[in-house]
C-alpha cells in the first residue's frame, strides 16, 4: 500500500424483511407508508453513512436508523456485525432492494477512506458529497441538494485538519464529531459550495498527511 492508496469498505451482511411486524415498526417510528425494511452492515461507518444518504436519492426511502458501533470494526461482536448498522424503510421490497443496492456501490466502489502512510494504518476521510440526501441534510441540518466536506480522521489530525479546512475555504460547520467517537476518530461535515467543500477536502488532506509525515513538530 501506498500513501493516498483508497481504502475500500466491504458489506458483511443484508436481510429484507418485506412486512415488518407492528411492534418493530413502533421502535423504529416507521411512517404508515413504510411497510418494509432493509438492513446491513459493513465494516466501515463513514463510508455506510455517505452509501445510506445515496440510497434516499436513488430509491423511495428513508434511513430510520443508523449507528456505528464502538472501538470500530476490529472489535466487532461478530464477523457479520463490522461497524455500524443501517436500517432503510420504504413502502415495499422493490423499493428497500433498490437502496440497499445503491448502498452496496457506494460502499463498495464510491466513497472510500485513504491511507495517510505507507502501511495503511493512519487512515483519513475526505470525500465531498456533492449534493446531499435526506439522511445527511438532516444530520447536518442543511437543505437537501446542499454540498458538504465530510471530513474524519484520528483525533489530533482530525482538528488540525478541520482548522486548515475551514481556513482555506468559504465552508461553515455543520456539524462537529468532537474525538473520540465511537470508533475513536473525530472531524465534522462543512459546508458551502460544491467548490469551497471540494477545497476543503484537500486542505484537510494535506494537514492529515502533514501529521503524519512529521508527528512530533511543536
Amino acid at each position: 500500500m501506498s500513501v493516498l492508496d483508497e481504502i475500500r469498505a466491504s458489506v458483511l451482511a443484508t436481510r429484507v424483511i418485506a412486512s415488518v411486524d407492528q411492534g418493530m415498526a413502533e421502535q423504529f417510528k416507521l411512517k404508515s407508508n413504510q411497510r418494509c425494511i432493509g438492513m446491513l452492515t459493513s465494516d466501515c461507518d463513514d463510508v455506510t453513512y455517505v452509501a445510506l444518504d445515496e440510497a434516499t436519492k436513488a430509491a423511495e426511502v428513508e434511513v430510520v436508523y443508523a449507528h456505528s458501533f464502538y472501538a470500530g470494526a476490529a472489535h466487532a461482536s461478530g464477523p457479520l456485525s463490522g461497524e455500524i448498522i443501517g436500517i432503510l424503510a420504504g413502502p415495499g421490497p422493490a423499493d428497500v432492494r433498490a437502496g440497499l443496492q445503491r448502498a452496496r456501490e457506494v460502499i463498495e466502489n464510491e466513497a472510500a477512506f485513504k491511507a495517510a502512510n505507507e502501511d495503511g494504518s493512519l487512515a483519513f476521510f475526505a470525500h465531498l458529497v456533492s449534493s446531499t440526501g435526506s439522511y445527511l441534510s438532516k444530520e447536518g441540518g442543511v437543505p437537501r441538494g446542499q454540498a458538504l466536506a465530510y471530513l474524519i480522521a484520528p483525533p489530533l489530525e482530525a482538528m488540525y485538519g478541520m482548522d486548515a479546512a475551514l481556513k482555506a475555504a468559504d465552508v461553515e460547520v455543520a456539524t462537529f464529531f468532537a474525538p473520540p467517537s465511537e470508533t475513536n476518530y473525530g472531524g465534522g461535515y462543512l459546508t458551502g459550495t460544491q467548490a469551497a467543500c471540494g477545497a476543503a477536502c484537500a486542505a484537510f488532506q494535506q494537514a492529515v498527511l502533514d501529521v503524519a509525515g512529521m508527528p512530533i513538530d511543536i
